[in-house]
């Protein structure tokens, strides 16, 4: 069945198809009478605005893109909650898709959505982007364009980012704060910017308390999975038996430290204390329950579409708008794999 147009209640009612348009924007030159009329025969065939006509006159797609590194994250699972629950109330719509963490994807990624002419793009980076070239083309093109968590700083966009070097620090500084003086890390791969600043803060509070930086004590996630904490603390405990501390990226990677650890009866935290970062569902339910860094991840996404928002409307009424970063507040959440 073909859809109904405004030329057909036109031509049924007899009258202009302007005339039509404005009775059902509820415009006031139109008389009761017509109106109702309008409104009733428009009812009764079932009639809806035809949104890609009303798209094409507004130069609005009301749609936006989402690209994330990984859908089933907890940390970007809550994004994607708190980016579609302020896009809803905006009338916007989300279109969600995930790089797995590789940057020939990404850029693909980035060309579809820029094809769809999306309104604005919200972007995660990929652990393997290392190339700018096509994000600086989103900017080139005036799409408007957020970035959040994992960012590029030579990128002139607003963003939504916490402090992982001071959160870092904050997490090392606790294992210090608990007796714990030989501490290994789990990092990140290379790229990120996220893991080279929670790097930096493990190195800097190790320095604040005048532990030595021993670079044997850095392990360097591929693909920072559960299975490479289980790997890595196998390695670290027949490598180090003596380190009683472990700061580890995220809490994906810690729950698989502390899955091998049960495994092998090495006692947490009473021989080795562990945190995580992100403060994942699963970092509850674990047995030890798991020390993380909290990370305000719905309100990330909250933000993150709030400044889009900001830029789409200064675009649209044509004035100038200057690009602003948004730092959220991360907190120690102590639990047992840390008393």
């Amino acid at each position: 069945m073909r859809d109904i147009t405004l030329k057909q209640i036109a031509e049924t009612l007899g009258i202009s198809i302007t005339t039509v348009s404005k009775a059902l924007k509820n415009y006031p030159d139109v008389s009761d009478k017509t109106r109702k009329a309008v409104l009733d025969l428009a009812q009764s065939l079932s009639y809806t605005p035809n949104s890609f006509a009303v798209n094409l006159r507004t130069k609005e797609s009301r749609t936006i893109g989402l690209i994330i590194p990984e859908v089933v994250h907890h940390f970007f699972s809550s994004v994607i909650n708190g980016i579609i629950d302020e896009a809803e109330k905006n009338g916007y719509l989300v279109i969600i898709l995930q790089s797995n963490e590789s940057l020939e994807l990404e850029q693909k990624q980035v060309e579809l959505l820029m094809n769809k002419r999306v309104d604005g793009i919200i972007m995660s980076l990929s652990n393997e982007s290392n190339d700018d070239e096509h994000i600086k083309d989103i900017i080139r093109k005036e799409v408007p364009f957020v970035m959040f968590d994992k960012i590029s700083k030579l990128i002139p966009c607003s963003k939504v980012i916490i402090n992982d070097q001071k959160a870092a620090y904050n997490a090392v500084e606790h294992l210090i704060l608990k007796g714990c003086k030989k501490i290994a890390h789990i990092r990140g791969p290379v790229n990120p910017q996220n893991a080279i600043d929670r790097f930096l803060g493990y190195k800097k509070a190790l320095e604040k308390y005048d532990i030595p930086f021993d670079s044997k004590l850095v392990y360097t996630c591929k693909n920072v999975t559960f299975e490479e904490g289980k790997a890595f603390a196998e390695q670290i405990a027949k490598e180090h038996p003596d380190v009683d501390g472990i700061f580890v990226i995220t809490d994906l990677v810690a729950v698989g430290v502390l899955a091998h650890f049960n495994e092998v009866s090495i006692n947490v935290p009473e021989q080795v204390k562990v945190i995580g970062f992100s403060n994942w569902f699963m970092s509850q339910v674990i047995t030890p329950k798991l020390s993380t860094v909290d990370q305000p991840s719905f309100e990330m996404g909250v933000q993150s579409f709030g400044l889009l928002l900001e830029e789409m409307n200064a675009r649209k009424e044509m004035k100038g708008f200057v690009p602003r970063t948004i730092e959220l507040d991360t907190a120690i959440v102590a639990r047992e794999s840390t008393l």
